[in-house]
C-alpha cells in the first residue's frame, strides 16, 4: 500500500493498461474476448512500455452488466476461461517483468450469487442480513410502495420486490445486482476470503475496486429530499457515498487481508468526493486505506448536471478540463498521498472524439496531443486499451439498436416512456445524442488488430459490433509506421521513464488558466522544469514563446516547427 511521499512505491511509476476482456482479444472463435486471447498479448505490451496489466472483471457472471455482477468470486466465466488460465496469464505477466491487477466488485453480488439466493430464500435464512432487506410501505390508497424514494444509477427504484418473502431488497445498479451489508462482520469476512484473499494467493499484485466509497450505507433509510416534484424516485447519492463507516471498512481490508501480503496496489473509482482532504482521508500512506483513487470528475465532462439527466449532453468549455486536471494534479502535493493520470476507461466515450476531434483530418494529430497531456501528468499511468492506437467512438449513424450496455439501454428506454406519456417528447433523441458521445459502449468495441475480418479480434462474429474505420485504425497499421499514433505512444512513454521526477513526481501548475483554447501548464521537481502547450482547436493559435524561455523543445507532435500552435498541436518544453 502506500508509504510516506519521499519513498517509491513500484506502482508510483507504473503506466497500468486496462484489458475488457470481452473486447480484447478472442482466441477460439466464438466471439468472446477471452483470457487465452490476453495472454497471447502480453509481449504486445510489454513492447509498448506497460508495467501493469489490470484485467475488468473475468469472475463467473450472468453478464447482465458485464461482469460487474458477479455470481462467484472463486469461478471465472466460461466464456473467459478457467482459473488456470488466468493462473497462466498472472505467470506470462511476471515472465514479461509485469504485474497484473483484477478489478474487486464488493459493493454487490449478482442475484445468481449463492449467497444471495440464501439470503432470499427465507426471512430467517443466516444469510438474510448478508443484503439489505426492508418491508414496503404504503400510500394512503394503500398502493404498495418501496421502503425509500431513491432513485438507481440505471434509471428506476433502488428497490426491487422480492414475492417470495414479500420483502424489498436494495440494488443500487440494476435489479440483479443485489448490495452487499458491509455491516455484518460475517458479510466482510466472506468477501475478505473468497474476492480477496483467494487472488492473492494465485500471486496477483493488487486490485481496481470498484465502487469503493459505497459499501456503507446510511442504514436508517431515510427519503431523500425531493428535487424532482414529477417523480416518486429522487436522487439519493449521498444516502450512500462515503457513508458513516466506510473508512473503518478500509482501514480493516488493509491491516486485516492486504497488510499480510506486502505492497499491495489498490486503486479506488471514488465517486461524487470532490472535497481534496476528504480524498485525502482515503489516499494517504498514514490512512492504510487506498494507494489511489480515480477522481471521476474528467468522465463527467459534457454530462448532465444531475443523475436523471446523465446522458443529456451538455457544452463545456476548456476551463473545466483544465480545473479539474489541476484539482487532482495538485491536491497530493505536500501530503502522503498519490494520484492516478486518465481520460479513458470502460465507463466513457473515447477521448479523442470527446476532447479533441475524430474527424479523419484531425484524428490522429488529436490522440497524439492527448497522448502529450497525459505522459506529463503527475501519478500512476493509465491507458485504456486501444488509447495508444487512437480509437474513436462508434459512427455516429449507428442505430440504438447497436448499442448493448444496461445503463445507457436503461436511460434510453426510460425516455421512450417518458415521451409516450407526452410528458417531453424530444427526450429520446436528446437521450441518443449523449449516448453518440457519451455511451459506455464505445470503449467496448473490439480491439483493432489488424485489417482482417472483424478487426483481428476474432474469426467468428464478435458479441457487439467492429468499428467501420478498423481499416484505417488498427495496431498492425501502426506498429510499421515511426509516425503513427502507437509509435508516438511508445516514444511518450519512453520519455516519461526518462524524465520520471519532473513528469510523473513534479508539482502541476496551470498557466493562462482563462485562454479557452490553449491547455499549458508547467511541471516542476527541484532545478527540474517543463512546460506543456496543448492547441484543443482545430484553427491556429498564438502564443508565447516567452513562457518556454531558456527551455528547449522536448517533444511535439508535429514534424516541423513553427510560431503558432497548429490545429491539436501538442509540445513539451523542457530544462
Amino acid at each position: 500500500m502506500s508509504v510516506p511521499t519521499g519513498t517509491n512505491n513500484w506502482w508510483k511509476e507504473a503506466t497500468v493498461y486496462q484489458v475488457y476482456p470481452a473486447s480484447f482479444k478472442d482466441s477460439n472463435g466464438d466471439g468472446w474476448g477471452d483470457i487465452p486471447g490476453v495472454i497471447e498479448k502480453v509481449p504486445y505490451l510489454h513492447s509498448l512500455g506497460i508495467d501493469v496489466l489490470w484485467l475488468s472483471p473475468m469472475y463467473d457472471s450472468p453478464m447482465h452488466d458485464m461482469g460487474y455482477d458477479v455470481s462467484d468470486y472463486e469461478s471465472v466465466l466460461p466464456a473467459y476461461g478457467t482459473i488456470s488460465d488466468v493462473e497462466n496469464l498472472i505467470t506470462a505477466c511476471h515472465k514479461h517483468g509485469m504485474r497484473i491487477i483484477l478489478d474487486l466488485v464488493i459493493n454487490h453480488t449478482s442475484d445468481g450469487h449463492s449467497w444471495f439466493k440464501e439470503s432470499r430464500s427465507s426471512r430467517d435464512n443466516p444469510k438474510r442480513d448478508w443484503y439489505f432487506w426492508r418491508p414496503p410501505r404504503y400510500d394512503d390508497k394503500g398502493n404498495r410502495l418501496p421502503p425509500t424514494n431513491y432513485r438507481g444509477y440505471f434509471a428506476g427504484s433502488t428497490w426491487t420486490w422480492d414475492e417470495h418473502t414479500q420483502e424489498y431488497y436494495l440494488h443500487l445498479y440494476a435489479k440483479s445486482q443485489p448490495d452487499l451489508n458491509w455491516d455484518n462482520p460475517e458479510t466482510r469476512k466472506a468477501i475478505y476470503n473468497s474476492a480477496i484473499r483467494f487472488w492473492l494467493e494465485k500471486g496477483v499484485d493488487g486490485f481496481r475496486v470498484d465502487t469503493v466509497n459505497k459499501y456503507s450505507k446510511h442504514t436508517d433509510f431515510q427519503d431523500a429530499p425531493i428535487t424532482d416534484p414529477n417523480s416518486y424516485i429522487q436522487p439519493a447519492i449521498e444516502m450512500w457515498c462515503n457513508g458513516p463507516r466506510i473508512h473503518e471498512f478500509l482501514r480493516e481490508i488493509y491491516d486485516d487481508v492486504f497488510a499480510p501480503y506486502g505492497d499491495v496496489v489498490t486503486v479506488g473509482e471514488l465517486a461524487n468526493t470532490p472535497d481534496p482532504a476528504h480524498v485525502l482521508r482515503y489516499v494517504g500512506a498514514s490512512a492504510k486505506q487506498l494507494s489511489m483513487v480515480f477522481h471521476l470528475d474528467i468522465g463527467h465532462i459534457g454530462m448532465g448536471e444531475s443523475l436523471e439527466d446523465k446522458y443529456i449532453l451538455q457544452p463545456w468549455k476548456l476551463t473545466e478540463l483544465k480545473s479539474i486536471v489541476g484539482k487532482w494534479q495538485s491536491f497530493i502535493e505536500g501530503s502522503d498521498g498519490w494520484t492516478t493520470a486518465f481520460c479513458e476507461n470502460h465507463d466513457n466515450g473515447r477521448a479523442v472524439s470527446r476532447f479533441a476531434s475524430d474527424a479523419p483530418e484531425f484524428r490522429e494529430r488529436s490522440a497524439k496531443m492527448l497522448a502529450v497531456m497525459m505522459v506529463a501528468m503527475t501519478g500512476t499511468l493509465f491507458l485504456y486499451q486501444g488509447q495508444e492506437i487512437g480509437m474513436v467512438n462508434a459512427p455516429r449513424d449507428w442505430s440504438i439498436g447497436e448499442y448493448k450496455d444496461i445503463e445507457g439501454l436503461g436511460y434510453y428506454r426510460e425516455a421512450q416512456r417518458q415521451a409516450a406519456t407526452g410528458v417531453s417528447p424530444d427526450r429520446p433523441e436528446r437521450i441518443m445524442e449523449g449516448l453518440r458521445v457519451l455511451a459506455r459502449d464505445h470503449a467496448r468495441l473490439p480491439m483493432q488488430w489488424d485489417d482482417t475480418a472483424e478487426a483481428g479480434f476474432s474469426e467468428g462474429t464478435p458479441w457487439m459490433r467492429t468499428h467501420d474505420m478498423y481499416r484505417e485504425i488498427n495496431v498492425k497499421r501502426q506498429e510499421g509506421d515511426p509516425g503513427s499514433v502507437l509509435s508516438f505512444w511508445k516514444t511518450l512513454l519512453r520519455l516519461r521513464r526518462e524524465y520520471r521526477e519532473l513528469f510523473i513526481h513534479g508539482t502541476f501548475e496551470v498557466v493562462d488558466y482563462e485562454n479557452q483554447e490553449v491547455f499549458t501548464f508547467l511541471k516542476s521537481r527541484g532545478e527540474h522544469r517543463a512546460l506543456v502547450v496543448l492547441n484543443f482547436t482545430q484553427t491556429e493559435q498564438a502564443w508565447s514563446r516567452d513562457m518556454a524561455a531558456g527551455m528547449q523543445l522536448l517533444v511535439s507532435n508535429y514534424a516541423a516547427a513553427s510560431e503558432t500552435l497548429r490545429p491539436y498541436e501538442g509540445r513539451i518544453y523542457a530544462v
